[in-house]
């Protein structure tokens, strides 16, 4: 089970009404801030050397039972083997890379804060491997019935899509109505695996929904090649 951390001595202002996707800035990244920010709608991204907090007015969401899986993907699912939480800092470096497109600001503070969080039990790393080698994957935040993902990188063609996709099946139980996969906002790449958009006030309702669930059991998934 996850270990709850001492509380955040900073306060989120309520976001409903902001005008902007990005409403705040400053606090810090201490476990307590970041689960209290998730849990009003937020999450951390740096902007121009300073910590901002986002929470935008439309929030791109996969549901669980809208992800896309084309025949080509079929096959790829064939040909990774996918781990949970074997390699985290790896799948979060490898997200954060110099060379990556919009990895920048996953620099060495944020690549620690979300360590603390995977080592206290609230963030989980969904990998996949070829060969003995690690070639995609993503990470996010779990809380309740919250995935909060926050990055993916792949190696090999299609390796993260594998990796999207086995997290949807780690999430779909009883609760999969009520589960909320939030990737931030819908990009075209996004959009093309069933990512949709909600307005902030339903995005808001349906997090305060999926947080009243009961977790899924991501990180009981550590052995290798448990999630197919």
């Amino acid at each position: 089970m996850p270990t709850e951390p001492p509380a955040s001595p900073w306060e989120f202002p309520d976001p409903t009404a902001a005008p902007d996707d990005l409403v705040a800035f400053g606090a810090d990244l201490e476990p307590g801030t970041l689960l209290a920010a998730y849990r009003g709608g937020y999450f951390p991204m740096p902007v121009e050397g300073e910590l901002g907090w986002w929470s935008p007015r439309h929030r791109g969401v996969l549901p669980l039972d809208g992800l896309r899986v084309s025949r080509s993907l079929r096959r790829s699912r064939r040909r990774f083997e996918v781990r949970v939480d074997t390699a985290f800092a790896d799948v979060v470096a490898a997200c954060g890379a110099p060379d990556r497109d919009g990895g920048a600001w996953i620099d060495a503070e944020m690549a620690a804060a979300y360590l603390r969080l995977h080592e206290a039990g609230w963030a989980h790393s969904v990998e996949a491997w070829r060969d003995g080698c690690l070639v995609g994957g993503l990470y996010g935040v779990a809380i309740g019935g919250l995935f909060a993902g926050e990055s993916m990188f792949h190696h090999e063609t299609d390796a993260s899509k594998v990796a999207l996709c086995a997290l949807v099946d780690l999430l779909s139980d009883e609760h999969r109505d009520r589960r909320l996969l939030d990737v931030q906002w819908r990009t075209h790449h996004l959009a093309s695996l069933g990512v949709v958009e909600l307005p902030r006030p339903a995005y808001l309702t349906r997090l305060a929904a999926a947080l009243a669930l009961p977790a899924a059991p991501i990180g009981d998934r550590r052995e290798s090649g448990a999630v197919r």
